[in-house]
């Protein structure tokens, strides 16, 4: 029994032992096949490299070796190639899409939010924006590259701080096309903990601009409690990379109602507070009807009647004033003042309409345009009633003259928007007259109701954001 038992122990021990012996050659084997694989896997990621920087790399020096950050560096340095900022391939589309400036980036995107790039940031893979050339004719010759910041371009020149970059397709000194380009970077700095810009960067069509109007300069100034200062590039071949740029290429283009009334909001109440302009409180219905009349190009022909016939509507009801102005003879502060007096505005098309914006919201506004422009003005003459929506006012329609200038084409011919484009402008007592009371007549009511809702406590606070 005893011997039977002893060989029962010695077999149970061989297979143990020829067990163990199984597992361990299991494990050097699938050990040894998990490092060929991976052995593996790297010698085809190293393949996928192209063939002529694999051979580059493999006749380089072997002292290189010693310094391989340094010399990987310099070269990252040597690749920065810069490109126009115009490019002439999409001049027949310089706005569409990701337009003919800087034209192999493509921006920012989200729903609602003005489209922007930024540097930089995970899209530019933490390369930044570098800026060359000082051409104010051609943007071509101006360029654009985007460098690591540790292999920045050669005699480059690094601007601290945030800068936005915008390009513009009109200009900078009117009104209305300069408050456009301005918007989104007023609702960029309102999504960014209201960040300031310590330079700004001008372009139309790539080509370098240094200055904008007295009242985009003024409107910046209130919005950003600073007055904007405009980089100037010292030398045509020393670029300029930003530590951070923003850049805005298509205006307002791509913001909700929502955004742009958020930013016209803080830029209307930063306005007033500027020019030390409140808002004050009403105990009795009042309404200030402005005419905001112009001086020549597209000014009224008969300027007395039409002032009576606006006066005798006013007079009609009960607490409405009326005030004559002309925007060529006032001040930025004094522009703010009298819209913030003002409830209904009217005044011819032009670029005084702008101010429109710097009224309470809910006002209203009345628009009149020469003979001809109902034709051939196209969506240029829609830009204050989009302006009015975006900043919540009400635009009240508007009155074309049928009668003008005469022109020896036909009246849809282009040729004639030449003639018609700065026409001065006729009057119809009776239109206006009509018009005119029926504008007063909704405010008053609109009046009456937003000041029931105050005296049960629901009015909001003119606080900026």
């Amino acid at each position: 029994m005893t011997t039977k038992a002893s060989v029962w122990r010695r077999l149970v021990t061989c297979l143990s032992s020829l067990k163990f012996y199984l597992n361990v050659l299991c494990l050097v084997v699938t050990v040894f096949v998990l490092l060929q694989i991976c052995s593996f896997q790297i010698t085809q990621r190293s393949l996928s490299l192209p063939p002529a920087l694999l051979t580059y790399l493999r006749h380089q020096p072997e002292h290189m070796s010693e310094n391989k950050t340094a010399y990987l560096v310099e070269k990252l340095r040597e690749s920065v190639t810069f490109l126009p900022l115009k490019d002439y391939r999409f001049s027949n589309k310089p706005l569409e899409g990701h337009t003919w400036f800087m034209s192999s980036l493509y921006d920012n995107q989200t729903k609602g939010e003005a489209q922007y790039q930024e540097f930089p940031s995970d899209s530019s893979k933490g390369r930044h924006l570098c800026l060359k050339g000082v051409d104010e004719h051609d943007g071509s010759w101006n360029s654009y590259a985007l460098a690591w910041p540790e292999a920045l371009p050669t005699n480059a020149v690094l601007q601290e701080g945030l800068t936005f970059v915008s390009y513009n397709q009109y200009d900078y000194g009117n009104l209305w096309h300069g408050l456009t380009a301005v918007v989104p970077f007023v609702a960029w700095s309102l999504r960014n903990q209201c960040e300031k810009p310590q330079k700004w960067v001008l372009y139309h069509w790539g080509e370098l601009r240094f200055g904008m109007g007295h009242w985009l300069s003024e409107i910046i100034t209130a919005t950003y409690g600073q007055q904007p200062k405009f980089l100037r590039f010292a030398d045509q071949d020393k670029p300029v990379c930003f530590e951070k740029a923003v850049v805005m290429r298509h205006n307002e283009g791509g913001m909700s109602r929502e955004r742009r009334m958020e930013a016209f909001d803080l830029i209307r109440c930063k306005a007033r507070d500027y020019c030390n302009i409140s808002s004050s409180e009403r105990s009795k219905p009042r309404i200030g009807m402005t005419l905001l009349l112009r001086t020549g190009a597209r000014s009224f022909r008969n300027e007395s009647m039409v002032i009576d016939v606006f006066k005798r509507e006013c007079k009609r009801v009960d607490g409405c004033e009326i005030n004559v102005s002309y925007s060529n003879n006032l001040t930025f502060c004094e522009q703010v003042g009298l819209m913030q007096k003002t409830d209904v505005l009217v005044s011819p098309h032009g670029a005084q309409l702008t101010n429109l914006f710097l009224m309470n919201k809910n006002s209203s506004v009345m628009e009149f345009f020469p003979k001809g422009w109902l034709k051939l003005a196209g969506v240029g003459q829609l830009v204050y009633q989009w302006g009015a929506n975006w900043s919540g006012m009400r635009h009240e329609g508007s009155w074309h003259d049928p009668v003008g200038e005469i022109c020896q084409f036909p009246d849809t011919d282009r040729r004639c928007m030449s003639i018609y484009k700065n026409a001065m402008i006729g009057y119809n007592e009776t239109y206006f007259g009509e018009w005119a009371r029926r504008v007063l007549g909704k405010f008053s009511i609109r009046e009456m109701k937003e000041l029931a809702e105050c005296n049960h406590g629901n009015s909001s606070l003119d606080v900026c954001s």
